[in-house]
């Protein structure tokens, strides 16, 4: 049985409250896990045939995650091995989490299309974007925090995309503002990404964090429903799988705009049951962070 003394009681009493003893013991199970180490080929730069002959003659092996277009993990190395090789330096890969991947994929980008990112630092699903449009969308990035948007306009331009970064807070955007499609992926708790190995990680982690971020998640999803044009379709995710961020949010702002769920799924992922159906919620193990993500029509 796993010692759930690691987290804190409060944690403790919501994932019993939400899945049960069972589930709860599977989770922390996963903040105990070590996560593999994962990229995506930028293919705005280079092909994964070339990628892969790169890492070959580095001595490193890396296999495709199949699930995820040009998705690849690391099975003897960590990015450290990266940092001074051209393939980092040159913007051919980045290096992103397998969970952070998916919801570009649902928001399904195409071609001459205007895109919000929302809260967009440090870049990788804006970058992910670019690439699935061919860099021929309209996409704008906004970032509250005036060093994450400069580290942010630091990756775009490494990765040779073409977005507009706006520095500003994107619940201030002006209701003039409209866009085709619109990826939220809001700031949390951090819920679905705790590693127990890790005590700084679990220190700086609150039952106020929680209560905080769902305010602003509310906030923001608010925004995006008013600059969303109608019949036009939205992603919101996070990296927790507390409800109080995820299916209540969404069920307190949903009706208020009369938007409605767009059922979505994907093969071989560990998941949790969501409050919300067609909602995915993806549980922590040593190949996935904890995610939520719905798609959402106005």
């Amino acid at each position: 049985m796993e010692n759930i003394v690691d987290i804190p009681k409060f944690l403790n009493d919501l994932l019993n409250k939400q899945y049960g003893n069972e589930l709860k013991n599977e989770i922390i199970k996963g903040y105990k896990s070590k996560r593999i180490t994962s990229f995506r080929v930028n293919t705005l730069k280079a092909t994964d045939l070339e990628v892969l002959d790169e890492i070959k003659n580095m001595g490193i092996d890396c296999k495709a995650y199949s699930d995820i277009p040009h998705a690849y993990i690391i099975t003897n190395g960590t990015a450290k091995d990266f940092y001074d090789t051209k393939l980092v330096k040159d913007g051919k890969i980045y290096f992103q989490s397998l969970s952070s991947m998916l919801p570009p994929l649902f928001l399904d980008a195409k071609e001459k299309e205007t895109i919000l990112d929302m809260a967009a630092a440090p870049g990788g699903k804006t970058t992910e974007l670019a690439a699935i449009t061919n860099n021929k969308a309209e996409i704008t990035a906004c970032e509250v925090n005036k060093i994450r948007a400069e580290r942010l306009k630091y990756n775009i331009n490494l990765q040779g995309a073409n977005v507009f970064v706006m520095n500003q807070d994107a619940k201030r955007l002006d209701d003039y503002f409209s866009f085709d499609k619109i990826l939220l992926d809001a700031p949390c708790s951090g819920a679905g990404t705790l590693d127990l190995n890790n005590p700084k990680n679990i220190k700086s982690f609150s039952f106020e964090l929680v209560k905080n971020s769902a305010k602003l998640q509310e906030e923001l999803l608010k925004k995006a429903l008013k600059i969303l044009k109608p019949n036009h379709e939205m992603i919101y995710s996070t990296c927790s799988i507390l409800a109080l961020e995820n299916e209540d949010v969404l069920n307190k702002v949903l009706k208020q705009f009369n938007a409605k769920i767009v059922p979505i799924s994907f093969p071989n992922l560990p998941t949790l049951p969501s409050k919300i159906d067609g909602t995915i919620l993806v549980r922590p193990n040593e190949y996935f962070e904890g995610f939520f993500i719905a798609k959402i029509k106005k």
